[in-house]
């Protein structure tokens, strides 16, 4: 691509050129050093200066791009902590999204068209990032409706950690009948004469929701490669540049690894990943981890794809689950002693590890074992652990854990789980879940994440929005303001913390030399527009190690081209992923405030241009010569 001409910045001949200079923004660097800048550069994906405008001129070459940011936000790439982004990369053209769709009505409007081009043998699936609140209806659809739409092809929507709506394709596709017995710890409803309805039930585990998908057609290895790098395209498409995948049910290692080993072998990789493992079967964990040690250790890869540890489960025994519609599970009163020799084999191997912690009940316990660790100078031996989700962790065991030097991931499941959480625990519990504030005060790391897919949306900004206004995708008002946190402290845990988390606080998460070039300019001043809006925000320019990843409006065309999306029935390839949708209307008096900000801005940008010798200093009359006398 040839240099943008910009006014002012001359290319100059010098032998250590910027690759790619991003001016005229208004960036938050991230650095308390420098927290603000107008420009940087990059060379060899990493950031080389950071300053003003003036300062690009020296490090700008015959063959810089100069990409001019127009006076936008520009922020630190964004970090996902806690994102199922191997598994949702070798689905996600197979999935029809209702992120951000509005009413179910559309919706269902979108699984009935799917249907008429889904071809015979596959499945029509909606996995997860919605919510029944988030519509207008307020509910679920029914087995009728999903019937009506699709009377022949299979169809599987999965509601949260709750529940799944099968149609009668879907029923005979996965075995269900008469005499199938109920899985353990899930429910198959039935109707008067004893035969499956369409509806399953987590009770309250969610295996039966995930064994059922899993019987679904699945992509071969060239499917699953372009499948991955259209998902991390749409993940680019929100300004995140890292994610640290926390595995899961139903992903293997090396099989589901396979994908991004091969992308990152290539150089396709448009996203940073930090991967977790995951043992899958219950009863050869502490087989499946000894192996694991033996194979790799934390931090093996590279820049793009590296090891970070295991979890977010070591042991079945020692998960609880989180369908706040069901009673809080009781655990085994006997998994610390397999759960000890697991942790005991990881410190004894230099291995790190992150752990899936719903309650307070279950944090203690573990804490109980580490705590007998410790005591024996085993842990955490200087290796990074930290408790995911937490959402009703006590102030006990945040001592505790931060005495162990532990840390912290919170997701925002309680955007789209919230109402559930509120009749259960009620209103005081919900204020406090998770607290937070409460973590930040005792010092300890705390990333952001989206626990995306198959719950939360993967859109980082409807988290942001939710720990800034403490409210849900349906606008219900849960955490009080002790219990939220600033703009600026948000974006932290989705940019430091997350860096802190893989051990990368010195080369990502702020935007200043010597940092990796993983930036975004937004569509939006993340940190003026209205606090309704937040969740409206996406990136128009997003960067990564240098590479411009995701490019839209007056950028678009500057990423790199993908392949297109297959196969040609996808979902994707006719709805595309999240779905956008209009902010909520603006009264008139609004509208007036915002053009007065629109003129502003205009009459600063030609000011700016003024003092740089680019534009006459008095302002040209904006008259229209058929109406001078």
């Amino acid at each position: 691509m040839s240099p943008i001409p910009v006014g002012g910045l001359v290319p100059r001949a010098i032998g250590d050129a910027a690759e790619l200079v991003v001016r005229n923004a208004k960036i938050h660097t991230g650095d308390p050093h420098r927290p603000q800048a107008e420009a940087l550069a990059v060379r060899a994906g990493v950031i080389t200066v950071v300053g003003d405008d003036k300062d690009m001129a020296p490090h700008i070459g015959p063959a810089t791009k100069v990409v001019d940011a127009l006076g936008r936000r520009m922020v630190p790439g964004l970090n996902d902590a806690h994102l199922h982004v191997i598994r949702g990369g070798l689905n996600y053209v197979l999935e029809l999204r209702w992120d951000g769709v509005p009413t179910l009505r559309q919706g269902l409007a979108m699984l009935r068209e799917q249907a008429a081009r889904t071809p015979k043998g596959q499945w029509v699936r909606v996995v997860g990032g919605w919510s029944a609140e988030q519509f207008a209806e307020r509910r679920l659809p029914t087995v009728a409706e999903l019937n009506a739409a699709a009377p022949d092809t299979p169809v599987f929507v999965l509601h949260l950690y709750q529940s799944a709506v099968l149609n009668r394709a879907a029923l005979q596709a996965a075995g269900f009948r008469k005499d199938t017995p109920d899985p353990k710890g899930g429910q198959i409803v039935r109707g008067r004469d004893g035969e499956p309805t369409g509806m399953l039930l987590a009770a309250p585990s969610a295996l039966i929701l995930y064994s059922t998908l899993a019987k679904a057609p699945v992509l071969d290895g060239e499917h699953r490669k372009t499948s991955t790098r259209h998902f991390l395209r749409e993940l680019n498409r929100f300004g995140l540049t890292s994610a640290i995948d926390a595995a899961g049910g139903f992903q293997n290692f090396p099989d589901n690894y396979s994908t991004v080993i091969e992308l990152a072998e290539a150089g396709e990789l448009s996203l940073r990943i930090a991967y977790h493992l995951f043992p899958q079967t219950p009863g050869q964990e502490i087989d499946d981890l000894a192996r694991w040690t033996e194979m790799a250790r934390p931090e093996d890869g590279d820049a793009w794809l590296r090891l970070n540890g295991a979890g977010e489960n070591l042991t079945w025994a020692a998960a609880d689950f989180e369908n706040f519609t069901q009673p809080r599970p009781e655990l085994t009163p006997d998994y610390e002693a397999e759960f000890e020799k697991a942790v005991r084999l990881l410190m004894e191997n230099g291995w790190g590890f992150r752990l899936h912690a719903t309650y307070d009940e279950t944090i203690r316990r573990d804490l109980t074992v580490f705590e007998k660790l410790a005591a024996e100078g085993l842990f955490p031996a200087g290796n990074r652990w930290l408790f995911d989700h937490a959402e009703t962790v006590s102030a006990d065991s945040l001592d505790r854990i931060a005495a162990l030097g532990g840390a912290m991931s919170v997701q925002n499941r309680l955007s789209f789980q919230g109402e559930a959480f509120l009749r259960r625990y009620g209103p005081g519990a919900a204020a406090d879940a998770p607290p937070v504030r409460a973590m930040l005060e005792r010092g300890l790391t705390v990333g952001g994440g989206t626990d995306a897919t198959r719950v939360s949306t993967y859109n980082p900004w409807v988290a942001l929005h939710w720990l800034v206004s403490g409210r849900t995708a349906g606008d219900l008002a849960l955490r009080p303001p002790e219990n939220r946190v600033d703009r600026q402290t948000a974006l932290a845990m989705f940019t430091r913390a997350g860096a802190a988390l893989t051990g990368e606080e010195d080369v990502k998460g702020v935007l200043r030399p010597g940092c990796y070039a993983d930036l975004a300019v937004l569509s939006d001043d993340y940190f003026t527009v209205a606090e309704p809006d937040i969740a409206h925000i996406e990136s128009l320019l997003t960067v990564t190690g240098g590479r411009i990843v995701y490019a839209a409006a007056e950028y678009e065309g500057l990423d790199e081209e993908l392949p297109p999306v297959s196969p040609e029935w996808s979902p994707v390839a006719h709805f595309g992923g999240y779905q956008a949708i209009p902010r909520a209307g603006i009264t008139g008096a609004r509208q007036a405030e915002l053009l007065g900000e629109a003129i502003a801005e205009s009459e600063r940008h030609r000011q700016w241009r003024a003092r740089r010798g680019l534009t006459p200093e008095t302002a040209i009359p904006l008259t229209d010569p058929c109406f001078v006398l």
